[in-house]
């Protein structure tokens, strides 16, 4: 049977308890506040949106060097046949490009696949993988759950301001949004690795116009797994849990965004990722 190790980024929102069952392995990206360079991973819930609340200047993010890469692939080829990993979309960040050149360098056996998503999204994607390499399933049969997994998944974000978006340089990846509009909320939908505006206004009726529309898209269909993350307070989130776990039967995950995506959605943002079976 081909052992398969399974990698991700910490861009991921999981579970640690899951990343321990299935011995997933999460590679750290990095953000500086004030000069001062934080592990993605050593962050604790609540820390990072502290030091980016009292910073002078956004935080800056980085992905993890090439070299990291090449090192935990190395590592990981003297216990495994094959390795997988998936990562945040490129569109995001150019973690998978340094995965990609940190696997040429390594001489393992890697699979890179770009996710198109992050966060909860992104670990759809990743327990899928994970569950199936536990099982003894090949890599074909598990890139080809991958993208049925990523085909049936949608990403919606809300965000409360576009101030961290436009500081860090994203609106120009956000389509049809006006950077001067600073104080208003958007809802957008991630397809195609590009942000979407699909809903915005102010005050917080945006966000509840939103959810009704969407909860009546929800109507008849079939669900797999719904994630809830959120930047800030859980008010929101907990209220779209409890809008939306009548349509599933398996408890809804509502977890703080890491690090890296809360320097670009900045405080009281939101996001619900779906997959639909």
């Amino acid at each position: 049977m081909t052992k398969i190790a399974v990698v991700t980024d910490s861009s991921v929102t999981i579970e640690d308890e899951l990343v321990q069952e299935y011995g997933i392995q999460v590679i750290p990206l990095s953000v500086m506040v004030d000069g001062i360079l934080y592990s993605d991973a050593d962050l604790k819930e609540g820390e990072f949106l502290n030091l980016m609340k009292t910073s002078k200047n956004l935080p800056k993010t980085s992905q993890p060097p090439v070299g990291v890469f090449a090192e935990v692939y190395g590592k990981l080829a003297k216990d495994y046949d094959q390795i997988l990993s998936i990562h945040m979309s490129h569109a995001l960040s150019g973690t998978v490009e340094a995965a990609r050149q940190g696997a040429s360098l390594s001489g393992a056996k890697v699979e890179v696949v770009d996710s198109s998503f992050t966060d909860q999204a992104q670990k759809f994607q990743v327990l899928a993988a994970a569950r199936l390499a536990r099982e003894g399933a090949s890599l074909e049969d598990i890139l080809a759950e991958i993208d049925r997994v990523r085909a049936n998944t949608e990403l919606y974000i809300g965000v409360s301001t576009l101030e961290n978006l436009v500081k860090g340089g994203r609106i120009g990846r956000v389509s049809g949004l006006i950077s001067s509009l600073l104080n208003i909320r958007v809802v957008m939908e991630m397809v195609n690795h590009e942000l979407r505006p699909i809903a915005k206004g102010r005050g917080a009726k945006t966000f509840k116009k939103w959810l009704d529309e969407f909860k009546a898209g929800l109507e008849g269909r079939e669900i797999a797994a719904i994630g809830i993350s959120y930047a800030g307070k859980p008010d929101f989130a907990e209220e779209l849990k409890s809008q939306l776990q009548p349509f599933l039967e398996a408890p809804i995950s509502v977890l703080e965004t890491g690090s890296i995506i809360q320097t670009h959605t900045g405080e009281d943002a939101w996001a619900v990722l779906i997959h639909y079976a």
